[in-house]
This record gives C-alpha cells, structure tokens and sequence, in this order.
C-alpha cells in the first residue's frame, strides 16, 4: 500500500501601503505573468490618482518582459534572497501564523475559504497593517 501525498498550490498576491494601513490582495491558482499583471490592473484601478511604488522580489513573472505595468505603477526589484526588506514578507507570517496553525483541510476549497477571511480580516485592520508593516526605516524613507 503506498501512502502518497497529493499536492496542490494557491498564491496570494498582495501589497501594502504601510503609513497607511491599506492592503490589496488577489488570490490565483497561478503565480505567472498573466496573473501579476492583472494584480496590478487591479492595484492601478483602485488607486488611479496615485502614483505606486511597488516593491516586488526576484519571481520570474515580476520581471517578465511580458508584464503589462500600468502607467502609475513603478517596480522596484529587491536584491535576490532579501525577503527582510519586503514588509509584505511580515503580512504573509501573521495570515499562516493566525490562520493555519497547525490545520489540516480536507478541499482546497477549504484552504481558500480560510484564506479568504482571513486575507479580508487582515486588511480591514488598517492599525494592524500599519503595524505590522511600516518599520522605522520606511516611515523616514517616506516622511
């Protein structure tokens, strides 16, 4: 008999505005090109006076020559394995630390109703992003 683990994955895209406390997020089946650049569509639409300045690490997608990059939308590449200079690095820790602790689901349904609320709870914890988030160095960077 063999006793074998079947796999499945999900991704969260995110962002944070650290001073503050605002949160966007996208949950896809894929980590791709395709879905990064609709995750910043959608970051663009929602901001569309504002000019973003997103910080993203080393994926393939977030550097793909491919990428449709709104206008008011700039990337700024972090130095590869730097996951400390990323506040969103914080953000996914407190969601896997205060949502699947020691859980086990039975459906990726399951998995993503979980990671819903919890993404949703987050965010509207504008005090609690900030917090999280906004270390003294990028409060001086952006004062």
């Amino acid at each position: 008999m063999e006793n074998g683990y079947e796999r499945e994955f999900t991704y969260v895209y995110g962002a944070v505005s650290p001073l503050e406390g605002e949160m966007e997020y996208r949950i896809c089946e894929k980590m791709n090109t395709e879905e990064i650049g609709a995750f910043l569509g959608h970051v663009g639409a929602r901001y569309p006076d504002d000019h973003i300045l997103m910080v993203v690490d080393g994926a393939s997608s977030h550097k793909a020559k491919a990428l449709p990059i709104p206008d008011k939308i700039s990337l700024i590449l972090l130095p590869a394995y730097s996951p400390q200079l990323n506040p969103q690095e914080n953000v996914w820790d407190e969601i896997r630390e205060k949502n699947f602790p020691n859980r086990v689901f039975s459906t990726m349904e399951a998995v993503h109703e979980q990671l819903q609320a919890g993404l949703a709870k987050f965010a509207a914890d504008t005090q609690g992003v900030t917090s999280l988030t906004a270390w003294p160095w990028i409060r001086n960077v952006l004062a």
